[in-house]
């Protein structure tokens, strides 16, 4: 029964809920959304935002929209500067506390995007997932998700995966909201926003076993 209802949650209420609450977000976030664009402008330049192309629900790719967080500083031979010394401490500010996220809520009102659902990744980490980890698109991609929610960079590939797809086989109105309370508090304490070993979180390479192994 309840997986019934899950169902009716997913196919006819979830986007409804997605549009409006990102219409009010966007509303009432609008004063915060022109001060974090003029600090960007001062502060890091053009363009305010950064826009990158990520696969969405089927693997179809979209434009996502984040507020910029790195300067484009380039060596003696027009090559950009690793990461680590390109994000400033304002951009660090920017992405301790998720706001370079904010833009992406046009992304939800757009339809590329739900409020909550697996994190859109690079295009180019397509050809590497395997079966199982694939299924993460079978739902639209979300500002936060259940891997978000249990540890955002701070966990491994695998098991962000896993938790992805055990996402994708459990949506549910109440399990949304549980996720949306568990990241704001996340967002609150700001934790997980680095992995050990690199500014945000090291390049996926592809799983050398399936990830339904690593389900836990």
């Amino acid at each position: 029964m309840s997986h019934s209802k899950g169902g009716i949650y997913r196919r006819f209420i979830k986007r409804s809920m997605d549009f409006i609450l990102s219409l009010i977000a966007i509303i009432i976030l609008s004063p915060v959304f022109l001060i974090i664009a003029i600090l960007v402008r001062t502060k890091l330049g053009s363009p305010i935002l950064f826009k990158q192309q990520r696969p969405g629900l089927n693997e179809k790719v979209f434009m996502m929209y984040k507020f910029r967080t790195m300067t484009d500083e380039r060596d003696e031979n027009g090559e950009l500067l690793p990461d680590s010394i390109r994000l400033t401490k304002f951009g660090r500010f920017l992405r301790s506390t998720s706001l370079d996220e904010l833009p992406e809520l046009l992304n939800i009102l757009k339809g590329d995007m739900s409020i909550i659902g697996p994190r859109p990744l690079l295009v180019q980490y397509l050809p590497l997932y395997n079966e199982h980890q694939k299924r993460r698109h079978e739902v639209r991609p979300g500002l936060s998700g259940l891997a978000q929610s249990n540890g955002r960079n701070a966990i491994r590939w695998e098991d962000k995966f896993a938790l992805d797809v055990r996402y994708v086989d459990s949506v549910s109105f109440i399990g949304d909201w549980k996720i949306i309370f568990m990241t704001i508090k996340k967002v609150l304490i700001r934790e997980g926003i680095s992995s050990e070993t690199a500014v945000t979180m090291e390049p996926f390479k592809g799983s050398k076993k399936e990830s339904a192994n690593y389900e836990r």
